[in-house]
């Protein structure tokens, strides 16, 4: 099928959530593409962070609906990498609506997929609820688990466990699937969106080149850093019990039942009709993990 471009990517963009993790990498790509972007921000820290990447600023707060809409005025597209776990969603596609915003593209998450009853589950289903019910032409995207530099919170935790450790504890068999995601894989699926009309109205998952197990992601974050690991397979009952105590009597706890039981539910996710639509080809977990290893190398010496 032949892919249908559009001009979009030269409009005015407003990007919310251009501090965090993925955010950063969205206006990083966009910069260097159109150059015509404003970020929403809330802090002079946030402000700080985002100059260096280029574009405009603009003050705001998702807390305070009329502030977004000022944001979006004279804006042509909205890019929304904020979690939408937060309940932000409805007060979003208002301000966009008030501005005369229609084009909008929004990050989601496959995590809404979880057969856990995870608190931000209905949340997020809710907030996509009233994304594709309102007028927007929105497109919006799901990434699988987020990883690729230093500053996630996810693999970057794995390899500095994996460089003080020889033995991996891992509660269960370790043969469930995982499809993590480079996270300039997932900028660059919001730059595709804003060029090709087909994904207008359409929600995609977007995961990384393909499934392995958990065995398979720890053994190549290992291999990464140069390193041979064992693996140690713990049974699962007594890891929750344990961990369910932990939580009881830890104000903080660092690990939670949840998190161990989203650990143990397959995660691959299809992601042929973003390839069809925008072109979407993400790279392997062994290339990604190859460059957040040196990354971190790099950056710790």
């Amino acid at each position: 099928m032949k892919k249908e471009r559009t001009e979009e990517i030269s409009k005015r963009i407003l990007i919310i959530g251009g501090t965090g993790f993925t955010g950063r990498e969205v206006v990083r790509l966009l910069s260097e593409k159109c150059g015509q972007i404003a970020c929403l921000v809330r802090s002079p820290q946030g402000a700080e962070m985002l100059r260096r990447y280029g574009g405009g600023l603009v003050w705001g707060d998702l807390n305070q609906p009329e502030s977004i809409r000022t944001a979006l005025t004279g804006m042509d597209v909205l890019i929304n990498v904020a979690s939408l776990g937060f309940g932000h969603a409805a007060a979003v596609v208002d301000a966009c609506v008030r501005a005369g915003v229609r084009r909008a593209i929004f990050t989601s998450t496959t995590a809404i997929f979880t057969t856990l009853p995870a608190a931000s589950k209905t949340i997020r289903m809710e907030a996509e609820r009233i994304i594709t019910a309102g007028p927007l032409d929105y497109t919006i995207l799901r990434p699988t688990m987020i990883y690729g530099k230093p500053g996630d919170r996810n693999m970057i935790r794995l390899l500095h466990w994996l460089k003080r450790i020889p033995v991996v504890p891992i509660p269960g068999n370790g043969n469930f699937l995982m499809q993590p995601i480079f996270v300039e894989d997932v900028a660059a699926a919001v730059a595709g969106c804003l060029e090709h009309d087909l994904t207008i109205g359409r929600c995609y998952n977007i995961s990384g080149k393909a499934p392995q197990t958990f065995n398979a992601v720890v053994t190549e974050a290992a291999q990464a850093l140069g390193r041979r690991v064992r693996l140690l397979h713990l049974p699962l009952a007594p890891c929750l019990a344990l961990l369910q105590l932990y939580q009881r009597i830890s104000p903080s706890p660092r690990l939670k039942p949840e998190q161990v039981l989203r650990l143990n539910e397959d995660k691959a996710f299809d992601h042929q009709d973003a390839a069809r639509d925008f072109g979407f080809s993400p790279r392997s977990f062994a290339d990604g993990i190859r460059r957040e290893a040196a990354l971190m190398e790099k950056q710790h010496g």
